[in-house]
């Protein structure tokens, strides 16, 4: 009982933190406006298509959407990558709206019900560019870990309101009116979120006029790729992501028929349900809260990714009002734990210069699982049944994950990094301005060295592999046979040679025994030249070794 107190208790504070911080506080308030009206958006467009061709025009209408979002979307997180992450949100933001107002104004003209299809999949196009820009920018807005998980669930929290609220409200409009109110309700959502991100000022905010090497649009756009199937950790984590969107692309189809077959409770239902998973939402926030800084992130998605399959076969069992709500409200709160888990393990493990391409990646992973869930659902339906349906549904994800639970706690194990190490980065001129993630990624590729006395770690002259941390002990630093230096613990040595591309300048010896910690090449470039404040550092700290007046202060 005290240690889940003691858990609360820096919840409680984390969250406190993500609301003093203006940047983070401007997000979750768009977020907010912005998930809102989406899923008003979205409850209008599938009972639009309902009526205009049953169940297999949601399928077919929802495949298209996702299918076309799917492709644009590792194109569109290249944005976030090269360009200022608040405008690429805010292009996306206003272009979305621009285009919902267009659907607004068909509807209301009788237009050809394909013309508000078409929009439809140029919004969800529009859209792919600012969930992997927001994904991006959030942990270089958080301050400590624990800030970005909560801010994580802070965001989680506030997608289970609209999850709740957006369908409520798009229930009643379209009761009251129809889908063209909700569609000019959507765009003015979509306005306040441009607004409000238009109003964000990173502390750190990363210089895009940089020089850039010369590298293909082709290798830019597979980077995220390359990343995703480079780690193990990565590939496990997409795949069950990609699992649970595509049971959610059925349910989406699925709830549908729910509503207006099995329990047979007209149109404004279909919003009522799913907002059901909203509330569920709500209450799985409360658990992800407690799960703050606990360190069990990967074994929490498992179970999130669990407890959102298994109530959906239960509906099947019996359909009753009362009962079908409560199970969706279960999936509602596996839906929250696998959110905030899942993006907070992809932030800490994805490097930040190719943060919103891996995003972008899983984005269009989940857009096609989506759509592709969508489009089965009907043919499940038309061969089982709605009961037979709801059950393979269901099972899916239980079969799924299970076999993958051992992977998981290898992940929570791998995860836990020491806490020294962190120290010793964050007390480093070069390191201190790097998101938290990223300090938590070199803090785990960090590697141990204790040399003997005497011994050379680096000698004048020789190609430059590693970057220095001194933890314990002392070290000479000698430049062409004469003492100029020496170390001590909390300074390094080695960044001249890894910037510059040169050739040691110093030869580095220990004094006595010594305690080191190494940084290879990639993990040390990838990190510094990846955040311009940490080069900027970097370069300040080699201008005053190499400036006039200090050519005895070399350090290789």
């Amino acid at each position: 009982m005290r240690r889940l107190l003691g858990q609360l208790a820096e919840s409680g504070k984390a969250f406190r933190e993500v609301f003093r911080n203006p940047g983070l506080r401007r997000i979750e308030l768009a977020w907010a406006g912005s998930i809102l009206g989406t899923w008003a958006y979205g409850i209008a467009v599938v009972v639009y298509a309902y009526e205009q061709g049953g169940a297999t025009a949601v399928g077919v209408v929802g495949l298209a959407r996702w299918i076309a979002a799917a492709i644009a979307s590792p194109f569109a997180a290249l944005l976030g990558d090269r360009y200022d992450r608040r405008l690429v949100m805010v292009s996306s933001d206003l272009a979305r709206a621009a285009l919902i107002g267009a659907a607004a104004l068909s509807v209301f003209a009788d237009a050809p019900a394909v013309v508000v299809y078409a929009i439809a999949g140029l919004v969800g196009v529009a859209a792919t560019a600012f969930r992997p820009a927001e994904a991006a920018l959030i942990p270089s807005l958080a301050r400590t870990p624990e800030e970005l998980t909560a801010a994580n669930v802070a965001a989680s929290t506030i997608e289970s309101v609209g999850i709740f609220g957006g369908p409520a409200l798009g229930g009643l409009l379209l009761a009251a009116s129809g889908p063209g109110l909700v569609f000019l309700v959507t765009a003015g959502t979509l306005l306040w979120s441009a607004f409000l991100v238009a109003g964000i000022r990173p502390a750190a905010e990363a210089e895009k006029e940089e020089e850039r090497e010369a590298v293909s649009v082709v290798d830019e756009l597979l980077a995220g790729f390359r990343t995703i199937a480079r780690e193990r950790r990565l590939r496990l984590l997409v795949a069950l992501f990609s699992a649970q969107t595509f049971v959610d692309g059925m349910l989406n189809v699925l709830i549908v028929v729910i509503a207006l077959k099995l329990l047979d409770t007209g149109k404004s239902g279909v919003g009522f349900l799913n907002s059901a998973v909203g509330v569920g939402g709500l209450l799985g926030a409360l658990a992800a809260a407690a799960l703050v800084g606990r360190g069990r992130q990967a074994a929490d998605f498992g179970l999130g990714i669990f407890i959102w399959g298994v109530p959906i076969a239960l509906v099947a069992v019996w359909p009753n009002q009362a009962f079908v709500l409560v199970l969706l409200a279960v999936v509602g709160i596996g839906n929250t734990i696998v959110d905030v888990s899942g993006m907070t393990l992809l932030q800490r493990a994805a490097p930040d210069d190719v943060l919103a391409r891996v995003f972008g990646v899983l984005e269009s992973l989940l857009l096609l699982t989506v759509g592709l869930g969508a489009l089965v659902a009907p043919l499940l339906l038309n061969w089982l049944g709605t009961r037979g349906a709801l059950i393979v549904a269901g099972s899916l994800l239980p079969l799924v994950v299970i076999p993958a639970w051992p992977r998981l706690n290898a992940i929570d194990k791998a995860a836990e990094v020491p806490v020294e190490r962190l120290e010793l980065l964050r007390g480093n001129a070069i390191f201190a301005p790097l998101p938290a993630p990223t300090l938590e990624q070199l803090a785990d590729a960090l590697e141990e060295v204790r040399p003997t006395a005497g011994e050379e770690i680096v000698r004048q002259g020789a190609p430059g592999d590693r970057f220095y941390l001194v933890k314990e002990g002392t070290l000479e630093v000698h430049v062409d046979g004469r003492r100029v230096q020496v170390l001590g613990p909390g300074e390094s040595f080695g960044e001249i040679a890894l910037l510059r591309d040169v050739p040691r300048t110093a030869t580095v010896k220990a004094r006595g025994d010594v305690k080191l910690y190494g940084l290879d090449r990639r993990h040390f470039l990838a990190a510094v030249t990846g955040f311009a404040p940490s080069l900027s550092a970097a370069e300040a700290v080699i201008g005053m070794r190499l400036g006039p007046g200090r050519a005895g202060i070399v350090r290789a």
